[in-house]
């Protein structure tokens, strides 16, 4: 499955890489859970028992491809890079 058709299908978990501080200068997409880059590790479990795909994203699609990475090494199997915030707020927008 595409990150599309995940996006479309409106089931799925939205992680924030990002510091807190960009989430406040920048803003945030509603529903999306605040995690951290350098937190991924604390809240492995929670994200790898996931019932729903895992969408991560940061500033620049960077951080979240990181996170995804590690995530699979740690057994992730429907996980997705959704990008950097913009590119992934308007998707969003315009499905």
């Amino acid at each position: 499955m595409s990150l599309i058709d995940v996006l479309k299908s409106g089931k799925y978990k939205l992680v924030d890489v990002r510091e807190p501080l960009e989430l406040e200068m920048d803003g945030f997409i509603k529903g999306a859970v605040n995690i951290p880059l350098g937190e991924i590790a604390d809240h492995k479990d929670e994200l790898l028992n996931a019932d729903v795909p895992v969408v991560l994203y940061c500033r620049s699609g960077n951080r979240s491809g990181k996170a995804l990475e590690y995530l699979i090494t740690q057994g992730l199997q429907n996980g997705y890079n959704g990008g950097g915030y913009q590119d992934l707020k308007e998707t969003l927008e315009n499905l």
